[in-house]
């Protein structure tokens, strides 16, 4: 991968503010608000904007890595990377709890969300690192746990006219308490190769 520079934590800008954090130099802990969560209508019928995400720009030919740690055990506990154009144009990439599994998967939204998702349940207990590159047509998710293999986890479609930033992100949709650890925050030049 590319040399990457640090995003400082004070970086950035909240989508909507969690219920608690506290930060240093090198750790950056989010409490998240009772049912906070980010999707548009497809299945489910609502629409929830409420999740935390640290925003920062990312332009086309650029990466960024967002490594977090949460204790993954509440229903629908979600943290990863955020990519926003506006209200109606967005990703979410990274780890939700769902169903007694750990599912890595991304969010896309154009003015409707789907959802794609595997279980990664041996990576409980991990430090993930969720990677999205944007290109001037799309923005490739990858991730990975503890340091290991980058796995491919979506090629989506996403404009490249226009302004977006994107950070670390977190929601918990049916409860109180969760705190999600991040760790690092990083940007460099794009990934250049799919494969």
């Amino acid at each position: 991968m590319p040399e990457s520079d640090i995003i400082s934590w004070a970086d950035g800008s909240w989508t909507h503010a969690p219920a608690d954090l506290v930060t240093d130099a090198e750790h950056l802990d989010v409490t998240a608000v009772e049912g906070s969560d980010a999707w548009r209508h497809t299945a489910y019928g609502f629409v929830h904007d409420t999740e935390h995400a640290l925003l920062a720009p990312l332009r086309v030919g650029e990466a960024m890595d967002v490594s977090f740690r949460a204790p993954w055990d509440g229903q629908f506990d979600q943290a990863g990377l955020f990519v926003r154009i506006d209200d109606e144009h967005w990703i979410k990439a990274g780890v939700e709890f769902a169903d007694g599994h750990l599912g890595l998967g991304a969010v896309v939204t154009d003015i409707r969300s789907d959802w794609s998702v595997g279980y990664v349940d041996n990576w409980h207990g991990s430090e993930i690192t969720v990677r999205v590159s944007r290109w001037s047509d799309a923005v490739i998710v990858r991730a990975r746990a503890a340091g290991g293999e980058w796995r491919l986890v979506r090629v989506a479609p996403f404009d490249g006219d226009a302004d977006a930033s994107a950070g670390p992100f977190l929601a918990a949709p049916t409860r109180s308490g969760l705190v999600v650890r991040f760790t690092r925050w990083t940007r460099s030049a794009a990934d250049v190769a799919l494969h």
